[in-house]
């Protein structure tokens, strides 16, 4: 029996749906609210919070009639983020980056055809992209999307790829083999460039973390905007980037792209 062959239960989509929007903002929200996100009746999307609110997931504010998520759902996910040694070496990686730059730089994986940022540090420039983590976005039109999709099987790239590559903004590649060819520049470079093809009007370069057995689970990238992100200014982050995580990459035990 597959997975696809199993009858899924509308009612927890749709709980888990509630728990999405909840979450998606800092400030408490009203059934009200959440009902008309989801696009369900008040009296069902109050049941569902009542239920979530039951097991620990969700909690009242002080008016008793708005709901924010509880911190049970950091326990929930403290195994991905659990305090480790690789992800500390990463962090350490990502401090030194935004010290040396002043720049924000951003740690993301891979989570289907999506990125998903874990880890940041912020740097002290005042204008910036203000990504944060838990952050995602479209890996065909990020420039860290490019370069983590680029060392994946290609299997993996012609699935993305048949699910289609959307116009996301002016300058996202939507054609497929412009996409493939993309990619195998990407490879061939150790880099990927994003000018314009997630936000206009906004540059961001990624590179690639190797990890044992040359497989790449994530990478960093930095994104500004394109009035100071100049294609000098990519280049001085290119080469910064590119030999600190090439020593971070070898920690982990991967292999450096131009070895």
């Amino acid at each position: 029996m597959t997975i696809s062959s199993v009858s899924k239960s509308s009612t927890v989509l749709r709980a888990l749906k509630v728990l999405e929007v909840v979450g998606e903002t800092r400030e408490a929200v009203s059934a009200a609210d959440v009902a008309q996100d989801i696009g369900a009746d008040r009296s069902t999307t109050y049941r569902m919070l009542a239920t979530l609110e039951d097991a620990g997931y969700v909690v009242r504010d002080e008016t008793g009639k708005r709901f924010k998520l509880s911190y049970k759902v950091i326990s929930l996910g403290r195994n991905l983020l659990a305090e480790d040694e690789q992800n500390e070496l990463i962090r350490l990686a990502l401090r030194e980056l935004a010290a040396k730059t002043n720049e924000t730089v951003n740690y993301s994986v891979l989570e289907g055809h999506e990125t998903v940022i874990i880890m940041r540090a912020k740097g002290s420039q005042l204008v910036s992209v203000d990504f944060q983590v838990g952050d995602r976005a479209a890996a065909h039109c990020t420039s860290i999307g490019k370069v983590l999709v680029a060392y994946q099987s290609r299997a993996f790239i012609e699935d993305l790829i048949d699910h289609g590559l959307p116009l996301v903004a002016k300058n996202t590649i939507t054609d497929p083999e412009v996409f493939r060819a993309e990619l195998k520049r990407i490879r061939s470079q150790g880099y990927a460039i994003d000018d314009g093809e997630f936000a206009d009007e906004m540059r961001c370069i990624a590179v690639p973390i190797f990890e044992s057995g040359g497989k790449v689970k994530g990478g960093i990238n930095f994104s500004g905007p394109s009035t100071r992100f100049t294609y000098e200014k990519l280049d001085e982050l290119r080469d910064r980037a590119l030999k600190v995580v090439a020593r971070l990459s070898e920690q982990l035990g991967g292999v450096d792209w131009r070895a």
